[in-house]
């Protein structure tokens, strides 16, 4: 190797014949008998050819390890683009390890856990929710604020790692193997979680590229086009209204074409009639094949989902068709119509009555529901033979049979509960 200066100094290097790097005093020269080195010498190791210059021949950047770009994710997800997390050599966590092989018995269920359970601290926040989600069908989630209902879906999708229960999800563990299930999952979070100083356009490129999708711009186009958005491609998403967003929102998640859909709440605050389009295009996903897992606050969009579960105090109270949660709340329902006056004070009368759950005005009529039908009907058939009110027998809502179940939750948050 060539000899140089270092600094100005006085040290310098030279190499030797039998391949060594040595530093001697003085002057740097070649090693010959005939002018030996002043000073003691030591050999030092030999130099490496300059960072990156190794990461160059393999067509690398002068970067850390998981930001390579071009290599191959454990997944099998393509990482082509220049921000991708790529595999270490180093041993990941047991979570983040290549799955060998899918759980065994689950492969027609999507989602099932047994025993799900989430604390922080000393509150149980989910507390032994076992559920099974077919695949390709549109499972709803409700229950109250603070049900569960977000963190039984972030541990569903490897972001969170349950306390306790086991499952798995489109096959895979959901403790062990929840990096493959991450790359298999279009998650929806509750807020708007894009950036808003990027066009529409911008934003499902910027999300293609993290997942290193090949044909990315085939891919932005057509979910553009999928969600009414091609003509707004260029309009920033800060400027867009709380419908036009979610469509967005709802575009990233199917870029990568998952095989489940996990969306926490994303209708809320939307009008109408952005419900509808926002519920039709889940319903056009289910029907090709796509698995849905959607929580939700409206019973008109829980009425359209193939089956329903129902959340309280982190513990599931309910889970199957609309029918039969309906019908296992076990509730009667009477229609009242009438004066004002009258109507007002039968409602107090109905108010101390054991066998009355709930009454609920409707402008000029009541929703009178009870647990005993034949209770309820020997109670309201007097009051109705003498007065200007009428009613008849009715069907209980799915609104009705959840507030009967929650009203027979114990909440384990109140008092007398955990603190």
């Amino acid at each position: 190797m060539g000899a140089g200066r270092r600094h100005g100094h006085r040290l310098a290097a030279a190499r030797g014949g039998a391949g060594g790097v040595f530093r001697a005093r003085g002057r740097a020269r070649p090693l010959h008998p005939r002018h030996p080195p002043r000073g003691a010498l030591r050999r030092l190791p030999r130099p490496s050819a300059g960072p990156g210059s190794a990461d160059r021949r393999r067509g690398r950047i002068h970067a850390p390890r998981h930001l390579q770009p071009g290599n191959p994710s454990q997944d099998g997800v393509s990482r082509r683009g220049p921000f991708h997390r790529v595999p270490s050599p180093r041993p990941r966590p047991a979570s983040h390890r290549r799955p060998r092989h899918r759980s065994a018995g689950v492969m027609s269920a999507a989602v099932a856990v047994e025993g799900l359970t989430k604390r922080f601290g000393r509150r149980t926040v989910v507390d032994s929710v076992s559920l099974t989600v077919a695949e390709g069908e549109i499972h709803g989630f409700l229950g109250p604020n603070g049900s569960g209902k977000t963190t039984t879906l972030r541990m569903l999708c490897g972001l969170l790692r349950p306390d306790g229960g086991r499952g798995s999800c489109l096959g895979f563990d959901i403790v062990r193997d929840s990096w493959a299930i991450k790359s298999r999952v279009g998650y929806m979070t509750q807020r708007f979680s894009l950036y808003e100083d990027l066009t529409i356009k911008e934003n499902l490129d910027f999300v293609a590229r993290l997942y290193g999708l090949d044909r990315r711009r085939t891919r932005v186009e057509s979910a553009l086009e999928r969600l009414g958005l091609g003509e707004r491609r260029n309009q920033l998403a800060g400027t867009l209204s709380g419908g036009w967003k979610q469509r967005l929102a709802l575009a990233a998640c199917i870029l990568h074409a998952p095989k489940l859909l996990l969306l926490d709440e994303p209708t809320a605050g939307v009008d109408p009639k952005a419900r509808r389009a926002f519920w039709d295009e889940i319903h056009r996903l289910a029907a090709e094949g796509m698995t849905v897992l959607v929580s939700t606050h409206y019973m008109d969009e829980a009425e359209r989902c193939h089956r329903i579960a129902y959340m309280a105090y982190g513990r599931l109270l309910a889970n199957g068709s609309v029918a039969a949660v309906i019908k296992s709340a076990g509730l009667a329902t009477w229609h009242l119509e009438g004066p004002p006056e009258p109507l007002n004070a039968l409602a107090r009368t109905l108010e101390t009555q054991p066998n009355v759950a709930r009454i609920t005005p409707f402008g000029a009529t009541l929703h009178v529901s009870g647990p005993n039908a034949a209770a309820l009907e020997a109670l309201l058939r007097p009051l109705l033979a003498s007065g200007p009110i009428t009613g008849r027998r009715d069907q209980p809502s799915l609104e009705d049979a959840f507030i009967h179940l929650m009203d027979g939750a114990p909440d384990p948050f109140g008092p007398g509960g955990p603190s």
